[in-house]
């Protein structure tokens, strides 16, 4: 398989949807995630590595790869589940929270693949 064509399969894997966030994802907008990161193989540039299976390859928006770098999906989880109290400390949210402007929830834990976003391969 090309990398053309296996960059197309882990677009189509979610129904063109970010993993994580589940954002919709134009294809030229797609990052590939390696949802165990490549720091913790032996041998991450080995094509045949396990790391580089199709299986832990995901389709990832451009903010959630950045903010998930080289964690776990665990530790990516954890980090997420904290976001609202982070914001939540920003003065200008506060100001925002007090207007009604915005709602701060928690996330839930679930990452959109896990909620049963549709795979298609």
């Amino acid at each position: 398989m090309t990398r053309k064509e296996q960059r197309q399969k882990v677009w189509l894997k979610y129904n063109k949807h970010c993993a994580y966030c589940g954002k919709e994802l134009e294809y030229r907008d797609m990052q590939i995630d390696h949802m165990k990161p490549k720091a913790y193989a032996p041998y991450p540039n080995d094509k045949y590595s396990e790391v580089n299976s199709f299986g832990n390859l995901m389709p990832s928006c451009r903010r959630c790869n950045h903010y998930k770098r080289a964690l776990n999906l665990e530790r990516f989880r954890r980090l997420i589940k904290t976001l609202h109290e982070r914001i939540r400390s920003q003065y200008i949210s506060k100001v925002a929270i007090d207007y009604e402007i915005i709602r701060i929830e928690p996330f839930d834990g679930i990452f959109y693949f896990e909620k049963g976003g549709k795979e298609d391969a």
